[in-house]
């Protein structure tokens, strides 16, 4: 039985700090069923307060559902309730004793393909919801193209709705092979298929006895027990330094620490570091949080790391081996996310926020525009709309350090800003120089 938690920020923070934690995010098409299966969760695994159960169950009553409808504890605001689909992506947090959880309910429309980004950004796994009746449809191929694009290394295809199928096992197969040829060409190496019914809690954390030919676990237990430690990268030190703390105090007269969050590698008191871009070495003194000394730090802890020399670092500097630096740049590859109406065009200038660097950008060229369906690169694209996905190359006016997307996912993504109204218009993933 899980423990009852709550989405205050006492809570957030000790979910943070807990030490096998799982993000992952829900999508697929309208109507598949996904915050169905996220309050299926919560219910199935005692996590959620009485009285959030008791005005579920007063709002299906009077709105006359056969049924509680479990949906209702992630369609949070007015208008998804009222239209009965997801608009926002609605975070929730729940844990068993074996694991705790960030989920999000990602929206289903396509024009809120943008939102699936930015929950999707940093999740372990991915559940794509298929209708069981429906197969495999536009959507279903948008959201698992999308979450490989942006490195999600676990993909579960939950096959919905087994209880309008009559629970048969030839549905479930032909779903199984038709999106496993669309899925072989896609860089995801961990592919899963479960067939479920989210409304009645068919293999959603115990196994179903309506489907015995099933022999794979419940989705429960495959989102306790799948391995993602592996998933981070342990090996290129890249310590982006986020505030230089100087209290310059009675108490701490010399203090000097450079405090920020690992993004990847392993760091530990000793080790030889070189600060980009000044290029100074030296030693890592100490490591510490407001707990106290570590004798390491890795992603994504955040810490405050000293070093043996007064060497000249600043914020949207980054810390990393003498002998294993990242790329530095200022022309970059990129695939981007275009997130708001007003279309991008060639010669657009920005600000790019890599880390915790902030420079300004233009985008020299649009090579193509991708059709995420068909996976057609549409090189004589002129410009990108609201939610299309493209390849663009980009001149920073000052060099970033930073890695392909698919080495490392902090130090190779970015955002994009207006420069006027700082409003976020795209998220980007960096590519390797000629990829």
């Amino acid at each position: 039985m899980g423990e009852i938690v709550d989405t205050s920020k006492g809570i957030h923070r000790g979910i943070e700090e807990g030490r096998d934690l799982l993000r992952f995010i829900t999508c697929g098409s309208v109507d598949d069923g996904k915050s169905t299966l996220i309050g299926r969760l919560q219910y199935d695994t005692k996590t959620i307060f009485e009285d959030q159960l008791e005005h579920v169950e007063d709002v299906s009553r009077r709105r006359g559902n056969e049924r509680t409808d479990l949906a209702l504890l992630t369609d949070g605001l007015r208008a998804e309730r009222e239209q009965g689909i997801t608009i926002d992506v609605a975070y929730r947090y729940f844990s068993t004793p074996h694991r705790k959880f960030i989920m999000a309910d990602a929206p289903g429309h396509i024009q809120y393909t943008r939102n699936m980004v930015t929950g999707a950004s940093t999740a372990n796994l991915a559940i794509i919801l298929v209708d069981a009746r429906k197969g495999m449809v536009e959507q279903s191929r948008r959201h698992a193209f999308i979450a490989s694009l942006l490195g999600i290394p676990h993909l579960v295809f939950a096959v919905n709705k087994m209880d309008l199928v009559d629970y048969d096992e030839a549905v479930f197969d032909r779903i199984r092979a038709e999106f496993t040829n669309w899925a072989a060409k896609l860089q995801v190496r961990d592919v899963v298929f479960v067939p479920i019914s989210a409304l009645n809690g068919d293999n959603v954390v115990e196994k179903s006895a309506k489907m015995p030919w099933y022999r794979g676990t419940p989705l429960l237990y495959h989102l306790e027990t799948v391995h993602i430690a592996s998933d981070r990268n342990l090996i290129d030190v890249r310590f982006p330094v986020q505030w230089v703390i100087r209290p310059q105090s009675a108490e701490h007269p010399d203090y000097r620490g450079y405090a920020g969050t690992v993004a990847g590698g392993i760091l530990k008191p000793g080790d030889d570091v070189v600060a980009l871009p000044s290029g100074f070495t030296s030693k890592i003194a100490r490591i510490e949080t407001a707990d106290g000394p570590l004798d390491e730090a890795f992603p994504p802890m955040a810490v405050v790391v000293h070093l043996a020399d007064e060497i000249d670092v600043s914020r949207g500097d980054m810390l990393c081996r003498p002998n294993n630096q990242p790329i530095v740049g200022q022309d970059l590859d990129a695939m981007i996310c275009w997130m708001v109406d007003r279309p991008l065009r060639a010669r657009g200038r920005y600000a790019l926020k890599h880390t915790t660097r902030w420079v300004r950008g233009m985008v020299t060229e649009l090579q193509y525009r991708l059709d995420v369906n068909t996976l057609h690169r549409d090189e004589a694209a002129e410009s990108l709309g609201l939610n299309d996905i493209g390849r663009v190359r980009l001149r920073t006016t000052s060099p970033i350090f930073y890695d392909a997307y698919a080495r490392n996912r902090t130090t190779g993504s970015f955002i994009l800003a207006d420069e006027v109204t700082n409003e976020t218009v795209a998220a980007g993933m960096l590519l390797s120089p000629g990829q």
